[in-house]
């Protein structure tokens, strides 16, 4: 049994030695310090969001406004983390949310990040648009468990293609997302000009897909402008529909689950569907300005679909207490995105491990201070709601 809170005592006995962390512990402080070290369009492409922002800040004023209620004399000394989220084997209910284009941040990219996820056993989900190959960072992974995020192209033949790959590469599920399917206005990225797809950025994937390739008349290395042009066209400006989803199922065999699901009706399509989990997610708030926080919105998810399908929370996640509130609210586990990626920048798969290790041990202590034993112990009932 691991035990995360151990990183604590780590810390403070590395402290009689002269020595601090290499990095910040603090969620905020450690957001400021990554824009510190990147240029504007880097950190604005991973910090920032939809229109006005109102959705990135109402992602966290949602866990302002739900507060945890300790209990006492509960034999909370041991606590046991692990679950089993469709198969895959979690020594605690997170997982790394699929975060794109990761080499902007630093050079060895989503293979750090998957290097990293592995040493502690914790899942990482590889987007789509990695700057990496699926197969090199399968290989980084190493055994350390992996799932796939699926950024749907309008091409059946080059779906099929990436997600056989996936399969052969050892990644166990398939995260479809639904929310992103063309971007939205985002002011930072575009004051700034700054889409790395459009350098080739973020393109490993399609751009070493065999089919994909078939369809160009030179290949990427030889004509980068053709094959950006046919990556945009293959991925952006066509939404799908629910029917479509059989083609997944055919080509898929393992566990599907969806991303971006806000409203209960949706879910409850989802299982209709055939699918077999989902992500309550609004993509951070970087895709549609003013819509509902990602944590008000998963309740009544959980009510509608929650004893049919593994229910999975994403966005707003930065600390220990804030996963304590989303499993009590019926999150079987948790996705963090941002603040791992900002560990990334500030040292590669070092900076990645410090930030997951820190979350981790919030947890563990945060789940034991608040008188729980384990994520099967909490309930609606360790929360009290505020105006």
């Amino acid at each position: 049994m691991t035990s995360f809170s151990a990183y604590q005592n780590e810390i403070y006995l590395q402290g009689l030695g002269g020595a601090v962390p290499p990095f910040t512990t603090d969620p905020d402080a450690l957001e400021q310090s990554a824009r510190e070290r990147l240029g504007p369009g880097p950190f604005w492409y991973v910090a920032g969001g939809a229109g006005s922002g109102a959705t990135v800040r109402a992602n966290r004023e949602a866990f302002d406004r739900v507060r945890i209620v300790p209990r006492m004399l509960t034999n909370a000394t041991e606590r046991h983390l692990g679950v089993s989220v469709l198969g895959t084997e979690l020594p605690a209910p997170v997982m790394l949310a699929p975060v794109g284009v990761q080499s902007i941040l630093h050079p060895d990219g989503e293979l750090a990040t998957a290097r990293a996820a592995a040493e502690l056993g914790v899942p990482m989900v590889l987007s789509t648009a990695s700057s990496h190959t699926i197969e090199e960072v399968a290989e980084a992974s190493g055994d350390g468990p992996r799932w796939y995020q699926l950024y749907w192209p309008n091409d059946p033949d080059v779906c099929a293609s990436l997600l056989e790959r996936a399969r052969k590469a050892g990644y166990t599920a398939l995260v479809v997302t639904l929310d992103t399917w063309t971007l939205a206005w985002r002011p930072h990225d575009l004051d700034q000009a700054y889409l790395p797809f459009l350098r080739g950025v973020g393109t490993a994937i399609p751009f070493s897909d065999p089919v994909f390739r078939a369809g160009l008349q030179k290949a990427p290395e030889e004509d980068l402008p053709m094959a950006i042009l046919r990556w945009v066209q293959l991925f952006t400006g066509t939404d799908k529909s629910w029917d479509q989803l059989t083609f997944l199922r055919e080509h898929w065999d393992g566990p599907i689950v969806l991303k971006g699901i806000q409203h209960p009706d949706d879910a409850r399509k989802a299982v209709e569907s055939g699918m077999d989990g989902i992500v309550v997610s609004n993509h951070g708030g970087r895709q549609v300005d003013g819509a509902v926080g990602s944590l008000d919105a998963l309740p009544s998810i959980v009510e509608a679909v929650g004893e049919q399908v593994d229910v999975l929370f994403d966005s707003g996640i930065r600390t220990g207490a804030d996963i304590v509130k989303a499993l009590a609210l019926g999150a079987k586990a948790v996705m963090v995105g941002r603040p791992y990626a900002y560990g990334l920048a500030h040292g590669g798969q070092v900076g990645v491990k410090h930030v997951l290790r820190s979350l981790l041990a919030d947890f563990d202590l945060t789940l034991g201070l608040s008188g729980h034993r384990s994520p099967a112990e909490l309930g609606p009932d360790a929360l009290r709601f505020t105006p």
